[in-house]
């Protein structure tokens, strides 16, 4: 995601910030500032808010550490004015174990809420519902109170069983028991959407907060209805199905301005770059003009080329593995090679989505 900053690492998981958690920061301060007349409030309410998103951050650790449980990376944590995001490389397939990580993140929230409960009694007594929704100004006993009490909102909150919340999650895990994932998650996005317009319905007589969230749901539900929809429409293709055998390499030693010209006469915009006839890396249009611009046209391919863990994918590789391995790496196109070792073509995204699209044409 762009406009992220990196605060540093967390059981070997990257922490960004996006740049609107500041602003954030900014009118929370403003506001208690207003509201009590001392900067000293402020600063509470700033605390309050840095507190809050600590455990935010430990609801998605909780996810996390859950996936890699399962052998599924985080590439990153990522901090939103809305709350945060695990980047899972991918949800487990396998509904107890989906299921397991779609609880974790709550779970932690529960343990904290207890936590907080303890200590609370331990210093004058667990509140009550009331002393729990009274918290306007957090300081002192009251910060613990509102801790608690965000705690278990969130705990509520991420229970709700839609996409793209925790609950939708855990629902799509226990239909997938008794479904097949394709038609458990249908089921699941048309429930969220139904929840989501009730929500927006409530959101128009009474909190209009609500009206978000019910757009918010009601997105996310249709997002993963399509995504996981347009992989199963990939059941029984394999990669040799799709893969470009006509393509264009180039050669870490080509200058760019040749680069460009085969860009400007052709309609592929990827390229993979080979060095000695083996793959070395990947070009695409984004890092042709980045290059051209730092190393001018007779700068060489392979200095602009990208480097990454190059993907790699025999012929009869799964088209479903497939698909998910290029969203997963964040690559555009990757290496296809036959039985024998050699390269047999390459494949992107933009082919595997024409396979969908001809596969839907003749479903219907």
């Amino acid at each position: 995601m762009t406009w992220t900053f990196r605060l540093g690492r967390i059981a070997g998981i990257d922490l960004k910030l996006h740049w609107t958690f500041l602003i954030l920061l900014g009118w929370v301060f403003l506001s208690y500032l207003s509201e009590t007349g001392e900067v000293s409030g402020g600063l509470v309410g700033v605390a309050f808010i840095l507190a809050l998103f600590g455990c935010v951050v430990l609801h998605e650790l909780g996810h996390a550490l859950a996936a890699r449980r399962y052998g599924v990376n985080t590439r990153n944590i990522i901090l939103l004015p809305i709350g945060g995001v695990a980047n899972l490389e991918r949800i487990p397939e396998e509904p107890r174990e989906e299921l397991v990580v779609a609880l974790a993140g709550p779970a932690v929230n529960v343990v904290i809420a207890a936590l907080l409960a303890v200590i609370l009694a331990a210093t004058g007594g667990i509140p009550d519902a009331e002393a729990l929704e009274s918290v306007t100004v957090p300081s002192g006993r009251n910060f613990l109170i509102g801790l608690l009490s965000v705690n278990i909102l969130l705990v509520v909150f991420n229970l709700i069983p839609a996409f793209p919340m925790d609950g939708g999650r855990v629902l799509r895990a226990l239909l997938s028991m008794k479904y097949d994932r394709a038609r458990a998650t249908h089921i699941a996005a048309r429930l969220g959407q139904v929840l989501a317009m009730v929500f927006v319905f409530l959101g128009f007589f009474g909190n209009f907060l609500l009206v978000f969230v019910g757009l918010f749901i009601y997105l996310g539900a249709g997002g993963e209805n399509r995504a996981v929809g347009q992989q199963a429409l990939l059941e029984g293709f394999r990669v040799e199905d799709a893969v470009m055998r006509q393509y264009t390499a180039l050669n870490v030693y080509e200058t760019l301005d040749h680069a460009a010209s085969i860009l400007l006469d052709g309609q592929e915009r990827d390229f993979v770059v080979l060095d000695e006839g083996e793959p070395a890396g990947i070009l695409t249009r984004d890092d042709l003009i980045r290059g051209l611009k730092e190393f001018g046209k007779h700068g060489r391919v392979g200095e602009a080329a990208r480097r990454p863990d190059l993907l790699e994918l025999s012929g009869d590789t799964p088209l479903q593995e497939a698909y998910v391995q290029l969203q997963t790496k964040q690559t555009p196109i990757c290496c296809v090679r036959d039985p024998l070792g050699r390269i047999s073509g390459v494949l992107n995204l933009e082919n595997i989505e024409e396979v969908l699209l001809l596969k839907r044409a003749l479903k219907e």
